[in-house]
Formats: C-alpha cells, sequence, structure tokens
C-alpha cells in the first residue's frame, strides 16, 4: 500500500472518528428512564425498550471508535491493510468498505461461521 492510499485512509478514519464523537457528545444524557408511574403498561414497555436500544448504541458506538483507534495504530506501526489473522493483504474494496477492517474477508468469514 502506498503513501498516498495511507493517508487517504487516515482521513476517513479521522472523518468517523469525528462523526462517532461528535454524536457521542450530543448524547451524554443518561439512558431514558422507564416513564415512573406514568402511563400503562404498553408505555412501560415502550420506554424500556428504548432505554436498551440506546444502550447498545452506545456500545456499539464504543466498540467503532476502539476500532477505529486501533486502525489508527495499524497505519502508525505500518501494519495497515494486513490481515492480522493469516497475515496476507485486505483488499482495497473491504478497505474503502469498512476502513478499520483487521481481518480479510475470507477470515472474517471464517470467523463469523466458526
Amino acid at each position: 500500500m502506498n503513501a498516498r492510499d495511507l493517508i487517504r485512509y487516515k482521513e476517513l478514519l479521522l472523518a468517523k472518528r469525528r462523526e462517532l464523537t461528535t454524536a457521542k457528545a450530543g448524547s451524554e444524557s443518561p439512558a431514558p428512564s422507564s416513564g415512573g408511574d406514568q402511563g400503562d403498561l404498553v408505555d412501560h414497555a415502550a420506554a424500556a425498550l428504548e432505554a436498551d436500544v440506546q444502550v447498545r448504541l452506545r456500545e456499539t458506538d464504543s466498540k467503532l471508535l476502539r476500532a477505529i483507534d486501533e486502525a489508527l495504530g495499524r497505519i502508525e506501526h505500518h501494519t495497515f491493510g494486513v490481515c492480522q489473522a493469516c497475515g496476507k493483504p485486505i483488499s482495497a474494496a473491504r478497505l474503502d468498505a469498512v476502513p478499520w477492517s483487521r481481518l480479510c474477508r475470507e477470515c472474517k468469514e471464517a470467523q463469523s461461521s466458526g
């Protein structure tokens, strides 16, 4: 992978990181409450479901931020674009779609099915 490609991937990663941190900063409030004593059982269930969804979204964003930071570290250590399982290059198409990928398509599929 050439220096120009690395710069482009680094810019993509930094842009995604900014997007996530901006969204995270705007949602720092605690998870929505279940509505207290107001509302009926359906209202309580809907509020509980919404709270669960919000918690899961925050967890997903945190994992994605970690993956982005790890990818940025791989750029700095000159290991970006190399599958961490088999050591083969990760395809440009995969990196364009998911620049924080640490596994090639074949190893990711094997991991998912196994």
